[in-house]
């Protein structure tokens, strides 16, 4: 093998690569059984022997998939500035980061099936954070500092996920539960109101 094709077989291997750990995020959030791995080739366009020279074994692949949901957790916290700005709309920002991790907890669990409670967890990047943005938001005199910065994380946490439970039960659409949300959060946090 000539040393152009190296790079360029490394690439196509990346790829594949990341084929795989997208069909298998798709799959599991779908309630897709991916237990002989066959679905997720034929979902990412590659072949079994493709996934097994990427994963050895379903556990394998699970957790890429877990490593996956926390990297890409850490690059949206990152693109979402939360330490620069007005802490309330810093606080939207990351309330709709939370909202999405919610989403994830069905395919977390999936993951981690014989961890349930790692599923219900909120991510420790998006919890530090989210701690770190309230402490700012107090100091600053932004937010209500009667309350501790914990407390408050733990009841925005809760409200974000009374408003998922809403809106899988059917009572609120996702455009209802996530004004809700904003609404609340800001209410709690002791912020006004902010139109978006």
């Amino acid at each position: 093998m000539t040393a152009s094709k190296e790079p360029r077989r490394r690439a196509d291997a990346e790829r594949s690569r990341a084929a795989i750990l997208d069909a298998a995020i798709r799959l599991l959030a779908e309630g897709v059984d991916t237990g002989g791995l066959a679905a997720v080739a034929e979902a990412a366009g590659v072949t079994r022997q493709t996934v097994y020279a990427h994963f050895a074994n379903r556990e394998e692949l699970f957790a890429a998939v877990g490593d996956r949901i926390r990297s890409d957790t850490v690059t949206a916290l990152e693109a979402a500035d939360l330490d620069t700005g007005p802490a309330p709309d810093a606080l939207l920002r990351i309330l709709d980061l939370s909202w999405r991790a919610v989403d994830l907890g069905p395919l977390k669990r999936r993951v981690s099936p014989g961890e349930p409670s790692r599923g219900t967890q909120t991510p420790a990047p998006v919890y530090d954070n989210l701690l770190r943005l309230l402490r700012r938001g107090q100091d600053t005199g932004e937010f209500d500092s009667a309350t501790t910065p914990q407390w408050l994380a733990a009841t925005l946490i809760a409200v974000t996920r009374a408003a998922r439970a809403e809106v899988e039960a059917g009572r609120m659409t996702r455009a209802q539960a996530e004004k809700s949300l904003h609404e609340s959060a800001l209410r709690l946090v002791g912020a006004p109101a902010r139109s978006r």
